[in-house]
């Protein structure tokens, strides 16, 4: 099996409800059952899939932003920032924090080599940056960001001081050495590059797509260029009878959903302009009709399903926000379940999702979708922080019901709901 990019952790704090320092952690824990889920990736073992559950407004879609923020910071700040326009960031709002310094970390594995790579920025630059590596779980500092100070490690090489001189302090270094086509660290760039979002935008990412296509187009152009453009570096999807892995697992997506929908297709051109088509089979006649004409349910599976079908055939990480209101509760199982299953993901993709659906804590659907270790909860305390935790900090017993005793609140993160209807005789 060839090693995908894979992720272990991230680390934020200072990111809109994330006042204090929290960690998201792919690492299994030590549940029993499930454990053809845990993967064997470059020598450790991971989670291909983990969900995120809370009451609205907890923080939930702060956690994945954050790692959003931080793959648009490294992937575009070098090129877009304006040189006099800080840093977009969006500290916590209440009391000192905002004046602090917002940090950003991720662990992850190349070709089987751990790398660990952060920052810290205010509303005027990037104070800090460092990238550290672990060939051999011996760790070498490739370089520290102090201000205007770099310190570059000997095992970096390459045109470093060239690439210090042309960094403005509102852009990153790497993604300044990724545009100076910097060779050694130009696999950490495409690291951040891989990293596929649905349903996420950061503010500065929302300005950056203000001209972008619209859904429909987009999911035009992704349908006109799977068969022609497999993942760099990765053989052809093409499969007997010229249909490419990704066309014919939209298609079986389709049919699982049971929208009635037995075909699709692209007509026209960028020139002229394309319509997407969806086909629909009766008792009488079949149907073509337009996309824009079905339901809004449906046009989310043309959006998220393409990202998915990305991250599956190139082992990418894939970071959804609100999955179920994408997608139906036997849809998002589905999902799920193609991310657990090495058949269906040999190059160790993983999903990140936020999401109210319970039935995937339950064995409602059949065995139960998520390992205890799956599952992580958000909660705000009294001054509106979000505190982020796994489900195994209450070490919940094997045939625990978990979604009975999360809808009961045994784990926290559940929203507290005041009576709709005020009792007349009630005058508290």
């Amino acid at each position: 099996m060839v090693d995908s990019q894979v992720l272990i952790w991230f680390r934020l704090a200072n990111h809109r409800s994330i006042r204090d320092e929290q960690v998201l952690s792919l690492e299994p824990g030590n549940v029993d059952g499930g454990g053809e889920r845990v993967r064997e990736a470059g020598g450790v073992q991971l989670l291909p899939s983990l969900a995120i559950y809370g009451p609205n407004a907890s923080g939930k879609s702060n956690v994945l932003g954050g790692l959003a923020f931080m793959r648009y910071a490294v992937v575009h700040s070098h090129r877009f920032f304006a040189p006099e326009g800080g840093v977009p960031r969006q500290p916590f709002a209440w009391g000192d924090k905002a004046a602090e310094p917002s940090l950003f970390e991720i662990a992850f594995k190349i070709d089987g080599v751990r790398y660990e790579y952060g920052f810290c920025a205010d509303d005027q630059r990037f104070i800090e940056e460092w990238l550290y590596a672990y060939p051999a779980a011996r760790k070498q500092t490739w370089f520290e960001r102090d201000g205007d100070e770099f310190k570059f490690g000997e095992h970096l090489h390459g045109e470093n001081r060239t690439i210090e001189r042309v960094t403005r302090p509102n852009s990153l270094f790497l993604s300044a050495a990724a545009q100076n086509r910097h060779a050694q660290l130009s696999p950490v760039f495409r690291q951040f590059v891989a990293i596929r979002t649905h349903n996420l935008r950061t503010q500065a990412g929302e300005r950056l797509r203000a001209g972008a296509l619209s859904p429909r187009d987009e999911f035009a152009q992704w349908w006109s260029r799977a068969i022609s453009t497999p993942a760099e570096g990765q053989p052809s999807a093409e499969v007997p009878g010229g249909h490419d892995v990704r066309k014919a697992g939209f298609r079986d997506l389709l049919r699982a959903a049971d929208f009635g929908i037995v075909d699709v297709d692209v007509l026209g051109d960028s020139a002229s302009g394309r319509r997407v088509m969806v086909k629909h089979r009766s008792a009488r006649d079949d149907a073509w009709l337009p996309l824009h004409e079905e339901s809004h349910g449906t046009q989310q599976v043309f959006t998220l399903a393409p990202c998915a079908l990305d991250a599956l055939a190139s082992g990418s990480p894939l970071l959804v926000d609100e999955l179920d209101a994408s997608l139906h509760p036997l849809l998002s199982l589905k999902l799920v379940e193609a991310f657990n299953d090495p058949r269906q993901n040999p190059r160790n993709a993983q999903l990140l999702f936020t999401t109210h659906d319970t039935t995937l804590l339950g064995s409602l659907l059949g065995a139960e979708p998520l390992r205890r270790d799956q599952v992580w909860l958000t909660e705000k305390d009294d001054e509106g922080a979000t505190k982020l935790y796994p489900l195994t900090d209450f070490r919940p017993r094997k045939e625990e019901n978990l979604e009975r005793g999360y809808l009961q609140g045994r784990y926290g993160a559940i929203p507290f709901l005041e009576r709709l209807v005020r009792d007349p005789t009630d005058h508290g």
